[in-house]
């Protein structure tokens, strides 16, 4: 079955398809009840599935946290969100020193099924400590899982996969593109979550991605007189690094583009990769186009923050005229 739905759409029908086929999925987290969250990617699942299921918790994110890894525990898999990314600091010590840990703790024993879902990144004028891009510091907790989907399939099936997954899910919503464009979901379609998705052929050079920069990516490619790959890296940690490598092997060039700061950003974790394993493909360094090292500015200020199209086809040029 197939339907049209932009991102928090097919958020909103992966919730609804999980907990009609698993009574134990538990969806809860801030005004996400009645009011159907700040985004509205819950409205209408209280009342379709009542409010021991799908309600409003205390503005309190450790809480939140802490609640859904008892729950976990015994049995259910909670499904939480964290009103904005930034707020989910306030549960980091639950998520990464209990939840990550449970499984290598017990010996296996125990797991902690929770997906915790989180709006995040740029590009709406929100309020400070709305706006941040916080993957890294999820994707250095080993034993949690951090997905970032950029289309409506994806943002569905990758949903649906994560609340599935006996360990811990970040689940990451760009909610830059949360309304920006839809396209045809097939609720059937399955999608792992450690593979990177081929969001563009080409041979020129590789330009790899995630979340709310893939559209920007798409839109740079076509300002440039090359054939440009893009990679969808979806789930930021862990990740199968092999497709990147071998599209390195193919085209010879890569460029990373992330709206996270330069420094401590995923995009040297992957360059890291690229040095280890595809140097001897490589025709030029990699380039990495993303935000500067600042904090994350006001509003009014928010798009001389985040990489523009400009920067991006600037990049691109820079690698392949190397």
């Amino acid at each position: 079955m197939t339907e049209k739905m932009n991102i928090v759409e097919a958020i909103n029908a992966a919730l609804h398809d999980e907990m009609e086929e698993n009574e134990d999925v538990i969806v809860y987290g801030e005004d996400v009840g009645e009011d159907g969250g700040v985004f509205r990617a819950t409205k209408e699942l209280q009342e379709e599935f009542g409010e021991e299921r799908c309600f409003s918790s205390p503005l309190a994110e450790s809480g939140i946290a802490g609640t859904a890894i008892g729950m976990s525990l015994y049995g259910f898999n909670p499904v939480v969100e964290m009103q904005f990314s930034g707020f989910s600091y306030l549960a980091f010590h639950q998520i990464k020193e209990h939840a990550a840990r449970f499984r290598m703790r017990s010996r296996g024993d125990y797991t902690s099924p929770i997906t915790v879902r989180a709006p995040y990144g740029g590009g709406i004028n929100a309020l400070e400590h709305h706006q941040e891009s916080p993957e890294t510091f999820f994707a250095h907790s080993k034993g949690i899982h951090t997905v970032i989907p950029s289309t409506p399939q994806d943002a569905y099936s990758l949903l649906r996969k994560s609340i599935q997954k006996e360990d811990p899910v970040m689940f990451l919503e760009p909610k830059k593109t949360y309304r920006a464009f839809k396209e045809e979901v097939d609720r059937d379609k399955k999608v792992e979550l450690n593979d990177c998705r081929i969001a563009q052929e080409g041979n020129d050079l590789t330009l790899i991605s995630w979340g709310a920069m893939i559209p920007l990516a798409e839109e740079a490619a076509e300002e440039v007189d090359a054939d440009i790959e893009i990679i969808d890296v979806r789930t930021i940690q862990p990740n199968d690094y092999d497709e990147i490598v071998e599209s390195i092997e193919k085209t010879g060039r890569a460029a990373i583009l992330h709206e996270d700061s330069k420094t401590g950003g995923m995009g040297g974790d992957i360059a890291g990769k690229l040095q280890e394993d595809a140097i001897l493909h490589m025709e030029a360094p990699v380039e990495r186009i993303t935000a500067p090292d600042v904090p994350y500015p006001l509003y009014t200020l928010e798009e001389e923050y985040m990489p523009d199209k400009d920067q991006v086809v600037n990049g691109i040029r820079e690698v392949l005229e190397f």
